[in-house]
């Protein structure tokens, strides 16, 4: 779960996942709200953790873009079952917090 864990890994995953290899401001323009400097970050988490792959063009200006690995396109596979449950079951989970907070 620390590989995913927190508010933007899974939306970086999402997005890179829909739309591919995308650069940096791309990237950031795809998940809504997120700083600059939490997408760096998360972004070298992920990379640390072999799910996303930084490639570095030596061109002027630079350019740099982000991908998937194959153990990140695994991931988000395994992430579709969660989501699924989570479609299938979103009535009760709602019902549940509502009777919680009532």
């Amino acid at each position: 779960m620390d590989v995913i864990g927190g508010k933007w890994k899974a939306l970086i995953l999402w997005s890179l996942h829909n739309s591919g290899t995308l650069r940096f401001g791309r990237l950031r323009r795809e998940v809504p709200g997120v700083s600059e400097k939490m997408l760096i970050q998360q972004l070298r988490e992920m990379e640390s953790d072999g799910i996303v792959h930084r490639e570095v063009y030596r061109e002027v200006p630079p350019r740099v873009e982000y991908s998937l690995t194959g153990m990140g396109q695994a991931l988000n596979t395994a992430l579709g079952s969660l989501g699924g449950w989570a479609d299938e079951h979103m009535e009760q989970i709602l019902a549940a917090k509502q009777r919680d907070t009532a």
